[in-house]
């Protein structure tokens, strides 16, 4: 996985405006246009993600427009232009290299792909590590030998597996009612039959 540097607004030489002051529409408009060359950056660097808050912080800094409103009140919006920007030239969606601090592309990528494509999306993140593929594949990056695979992303994966750890451990064991041994998936008592 790649990172890119966070630079905080402050460490920058250069006039800064409020997105209050441009307006909302201007601002977001600005960030998503930024967006899709910070989203193009990781698209050439096989298994590469950033996240919302490299994200949000990239576009700031390259367009000089700056909010104090929290990232996820408006990055879901730069992420769906973003998307339908890349629909519009015909490209992979760009917006599923952007996950959240768990890893996840969250369910708003699943809803933007449903408006764009009219298909239901069983599982967001699953088609995301798909499109990430594409994305990989279509903006020149490195691939291996075999042209690469659909990831999730490794903190994702890591939850997905305690996850389903944790739900069989939680399954009740069946025992036998005759001397309380854990049956096995057979069902039928291997010290008393």
């Amino acid at each position: 996985m790649s990172s890119f540097d966070a630079i905080t607004p402050d460490q920058e030489d250069g006039l800064w405006q409020e997105a209050s002051t441009v307006g909302d529409e201007a601002a977001r408009s600005a960030w998503a246009e930024s967006a899709r060359g910070v989203l193009v950056e990781p698209a050439r660097s096989y298994g590469a993600t950033l996240t919302t808050q490299q994200l949000s912080e990239q576009v700031q800094r390259r367009t000089h427009i700056r909010t104090g409103q929290v990232t996820h009140r408006w990055i879901g919006d730069v992420l769906g232009r973003v998307a339908r920007d890349c629909a519009d030239r015909d490209e992979p969606n760009l917006a599923a290299l952007c996950v959240n601090a768990v890893g996840s592309v969250g369910d708003g990528y699943g809803q933007i792909v449903e408006e764009l494509t009219g298909a239901t999306v069983g599982d967001p993140d699953n088609h995301a590590a798909e499109e990430r593929l594409e994305c990989y594949r279509h903006f020149g990056a490195d691939l291996p030998a075999d042209g690469g695979r659909p990831q999730l992303t490794d903190r994702l994966a890591a939850a997905r597996t305690r996850s389903r750890k944790a739900a069989r451990d939680a399954r009740p064991t069946d025992v036998c009612p005759s001397c309380n041994m854990a049956l096995p998936a057979t069902g039928d008592c291997d010290n008393c039959s």
